[in-house]
Parts: structure tokens; C-alpha cells; sequence
């Protein structure tokens, strides 16, 4: 596969990226747990097909301490054993908001309820953004056709 645009030798997608990053910067310095938003970012990434992401986040998840087992469970989460209520919650959050088009009338109450149930307003403000924010990058990457494979932990700064 191959990229379809250099993201990073355009200067309008050069420049787009550099906002969106910062808003990045915005969610990891939130009080959101980490393990929390790298389970959201790989969930979104798996739903949306995003290669790219579902590689770069599994692989700082793994680098960051996560477990082989988590990780493979993600996809099954409501089957899996392995993840406490609040990061259930945020997984659900995480798909419901991935998948607004698919539900009229949008974010059922009650997930946003069991959401609100283990995560403070900051918190719930930063699981918001992520996930807005990595369903960009997957929107952009898809499109892109960025290769996935490649990445190595850290290499993004």
C-alpha cells in the first residue's frame, strides 16, 4: 500500500495536523487516565479500519505496560473479563460515539449515564475530544491510505 498524499509535504495538511496535534496535547494532559484513552483510541481505530492508528496505538499501549490479552480483547470487550467498569464504559462511549450515524437521535442517555457513572466533568470533557480527535486522524489516514506496520513508540515525539 501506498500513501495516496505526503501528509506532512503538503502545507495545508502540514498545517491541519500541527492544530490537531495540539489538541492531542490538550487530552494527554487532561485528567483522563492514560490506559483509558489508549483503549478509546485503539477501539475507534479498530471500528473505523484505520491501520495506521490501530498499529501506532496498540504498540504505545504495549510500550506504556498494556497486557497482550487486553489488547487482543479490545474488539470483544463486552465478552471480556479483563477490563474494569470505567474503561467499559469508555469503550461503549467510545463506539457509540464512533458510530453516531448509525443511531437517530445520537449517544444514547443511558451510555452516556454509565460514563458519567466512573468519569468527572474533565474527565468526560477529555473522553469527548478523543474521541472526536482520533476519529479525525482515522478519517484522515483512511483516506490518505497511510500504511500501517512501521511505526515505532515514540517516534512522533
Amino acid at each position: 500500500m501506498t500513501a495516496r498524499i505526503d501528509l506532512y509535504g503538503s502545507g495545508t495538511a502540514a498545517k491541519f495536523l500541527k492544530y490537531i496535534n495540539s489538541a492531542g496535547k490538550v487530552i494527554s494532559d487532561s485528567p483522563l487516565p492514560a490506559t483509558v484513552a489508549e483503549l478509546v483510541k485503539i477501539r475507534a481505530s479498530q471500528i473505523n479500519g484505520c491501520g495506521f492508528c490501530t498499529d501506532m496505538h496498540t504498540k504505545d499501549a504495549a510500550h506504556a505496560g498494556e497486557t497482550a490479552l487486553r489488547l487482543n480483547l479490545i474488539a470483544a470487550w463486552r465478552e471480556a473479563t479483563v477490563f474494569s467498569d470505567a474503561e467499559r464504559a469508555a469503550l461503549e462511549l467510545t463506539e457509540q460515539g464512533t458510530r453516531i450515524a448509525d443511531a437517530a437521535g445520537g449517544v444514547p442517555d443511558e451510555v452516556w449515564a454509565r460514563a458519567a457513572e466512573h468519569f468527572d466533568a474533565e474527565q468526560l470533557a477529555a473522553l469527548i475530544g478523543l474521541i472526536a480527535l482520533i476519529n479525525a486522524y482515522n478519517r484522515i489516514n483512511v483516506i490518505a491510505t497511510i500504511p500501517a506496520g512501521d511505526y515505532t513508540p515514540g517516534q512522533w515525539g
